[in-house]
This record gives C-alpha cells, structure tokens and sequence, in this order.
C-alpha cells in the first residue's frame, strides 16, 4: 500500500511541475541563449585582491570568446566589521563583505543592458593568533569571490533567458535630422 502511495504522490507530482510551465535556464546546451550569452562576455579588469579573484572566478565560469558582444564592469565594495567584544574589549568576530555592483555594456552600442547588484558575507572568529586571523579573512575572501562570481553568473544567464537570443541589441538609431 505504502508503494502505490509513493508511486501516486511522484506522478502528481511530476504533472504539477509541467504544469507550472518550469523551463530551465540553460536549455538548448551551448547553442542556447544563456550559454551563448555567457561565452561572448569580456571582463573588465577589477582593482585590488578581491577584484582579482572574483574576476579569475568569472573567468572560469564564463570562458569568453575571441569577439565579444558584451563587457562586463564590476566595482567592489570590500569590508571586514569587528562585532562581540571580549572582557578586555578586544573583538570575537568579525563580518567580511563582499558586494559587487555590476554592469554589462553590449560592445557594439555601448549601451548598458544589465545593471545589478550582488552582495556575500562570511563570519570570521577571531582568535589570539594574529597569523591565524589573516589566514581566515583571507580564507573567507577566497569562499566569497566563488560566490560572487555565481551570482553574477546566474543573473546574468537569467537575464539572456529572459531575453530568449543570444544576440546583442541593435545600435541605437542616429536621431531624425
């Protein structure tokens, strides 16, 4: 009894969610539209040791092609915040954010076709071994490049979902005289 209860809870199931018209964002495998979107993206170099690992995370994620059609700028806003103080005033923790506003900028026309935001943050202990500390904000700043980098990729893919083609838009049309 328990297996036909299993058998009829998973087909409807499975009939709901075809019903929901649930369509996954990187169908049509490299030809589709997220996947040809990601792999004509060039990216701006970004400053300072995060900019670097979040681009080198970018980069493997996104593998650009030879021709872009779109650049991709990002700025970083990197900041560790002491919180739980000790006895003798010293901090316990720390917070490392990292948050990115980025824009992609179709190459052809210059004109900026996604402007978003993202944002991460990590806890760090701070123990009595300054070594100890360094190595874990270091740690930390490695763990939210990775994540920055998949959010940027996700919305990213998203947004050339949406879009349905994978080509840039056109140029702006030169006004009336």
């Amino acid at each position: 009894m328990r297996g036909r209860w299993a058998q009829a809870t998973a087909l409807a199931t499975a009939l709901l969610l075809t019903a929901c018209n649930l369509r996954p964002i990187y169908a049509g495998g490299p030809q589709g539209p997220a996947a040809a979107t990601l792999a004509s993206i060039e990216i701006a170099p970004i400053p300072d040791r995060a900019g670097y690992l979040v681009r080198q995370q970018l980069l493997q994620r996104l593998q650009p092609a030879d021709r872009p059609a779109y650049r991709l700028e990002v700025t970083l806003d990197d900041k560790i915040t002491g919180f739980g103080i000790r006895t003798d005033t010293s901090i316990a923790r720390e917070r490392r954010t990292l948050r990115a506003r980025y824009r992609l900028v179709a190459t052809a026309s210059n004109a900026v076709v996604l402007d978003a935001t993202a944002a991460t943050d990590e806890g760090i202990d701070v123990v009595r071994s300054e070594y100890a500390v360094v190595a874990a904000e270091q740690t930390a700043l490695d763990r939210l490049a990775v994540s920055l980098a998949e959010q940027i990729t996700g919305r990213i893919a998203l947004f050339a979902h949406e879009r349905g083609n994978a080509a840039p838009p056109p140029a702006p049309l030169p006004p009336p005289k």
